[in-house]
């Protein structure tokens, strides 16, 4: 049996509008503060995501792969260009030797702090329209 069709009205389509603005507004804010400190913004995720894991200090290339939504090739070769950059070294496993880990280099660090700070306001901003949206959906 088919769902009910659903349909969005002009207050909800305002919503997501703003919501597509204000996250390219971010991607871009990212992007620019990215470029400005010497790196790309996929370079900048690579860091951000060798710490985004409980627990540990480091991230696996496939693990990163899925954080990027990208093919782990790819990946291979972005953590090259960080690597040759100084901001992150591979390291194999010690608990299992098929598996490569990706560790940030004080360099790396450095980088990943700077930015990550400037980034968190900008987050903040964006919860608030996603929090804002939600709420006028419901009501």
């Amino acid at each position: 049996m088919p769902s009910p069709k659903r349909t969005i009205d002009k207050q909800g389509l305002e919503a997501l509008s703003d919501f597509r603005f204000r996250l390219r507004s971010f991607l871009r804010f990212t992007e620019d503060a990215a470029r400005l400190h010497g790196i790309t913004v996929l370079q900048y995720q690579v860091l951000l995501h060798t710490q985004g894991f409980p627990g540990r200090e480091w991230a696996s290339i496939s693990e990163i792969a899925e954080r990027l939504q990208a093919q782990p090739h790819g990946v291979v070769a972005l953590v090259s260009r960080c690597e040759e950059a100084g901001l992150v070294e591979r390291r194999a496993s010690t608990m299992d030797r098929r598996q490569v880990e990706v560790h940030l280099l004080p360099a790396g660090r450095e980088k990943l702090e700077v930015l990550a700070t400037e980034f968190s306001e900008h987050v903040s901003e964006l919860a608030e329209v996603v929090a804002f949206a939600r709420k006028s959906r419901l009501s």
